[in-house]
C-alpha cells in the first residue's frame, strides 16, 4: 500500500489534540466504531503501551492489536500492528496552527505475505476513507 497522508486542522489546543490520540482511552471515546479496547500491558500511555483494540467494521466486530513505539508528548506518536499478514505503521504528529492545531496521520502498510501484499493494494482506497471518517470522527469530538 502507498504511504497514506492526512490532515485536519481542529479548533482546539495542541496539547489537547495531542492528549487524545495518544491516549488510547480517549481516542476511543472520540470514535464510535471503536467497540472496545483492552491493555495488553500495565502500562497504558506512552512507549511500550500495547493493546487490542476492537472496532465495528461493517457490521462485523475486527481486532488488532497495537503498540505504542514513539512518544514525543505534543510532537507525535507511532503505532504498530502486525495484522493480517502486514505490518502497519501509523504516525500522528500535531503542530500549532493559526486556527488551533494541525494533525496529520501518517499510515504505511507493508504486507509480509503474498497475499497480504496484493489486497493492501486492493483495499488502499477503502482504508484511506475509514481512516478520513476516523479523523472527521476525532475533529467533531474535539470541537465540540
Amino acid at each position: 500500500m502507498p504511504t497514506m497522508v492526512l490532515e485536519r486542522t481542529i479548533d482546539a489546543p495542541l496539547e489537547t489534540v495531542f492528549e487524545t490520540v495518544a491516549d488510547i482511552r480517549k481516542y476511543s471515546q472520540a470514535i464510535p466504531d471503536i467497540a472496545s479496547i483492552e491493555f495488553l500491558s500495565e502500562q497504558q500511555v506512552g512507549v511500550g503501551t500495547r493493546f487490542r483494540e476492537t472496532r465495528w467494521m461493517g457490521k462485523r466486530e475486527a481486532a488488532t492489536e497495537l503498540e505504542v513505539t514513539e512518544y514525543e508528548p505534543n510532537q507525535h506518536v507511532r503505532l504498530i500492528a502486525d495484522s493480517h499478514g502486514s505490518i502497519w505503521d501509523s504516525v500522528f504528529r500535531v503542530a500549532p496552527t493559526k486556527h488551533g492545531t494541525r494533525l496529520q496521520l501518517e499510515m504505511h502498510s507493508r504486507g509480509h505475505r503474498w497475499l497480504a501484499k496484493a489486497l493492501n493494494v486492493l483495499f488502499h482506497p477503502l482504508v484511506r476513507r475509514a481512516v478520513a471518517k476516523d479523523l472527521d470522527q476525532l475533529k467533531a469530538h474535539l470541537e465540540s
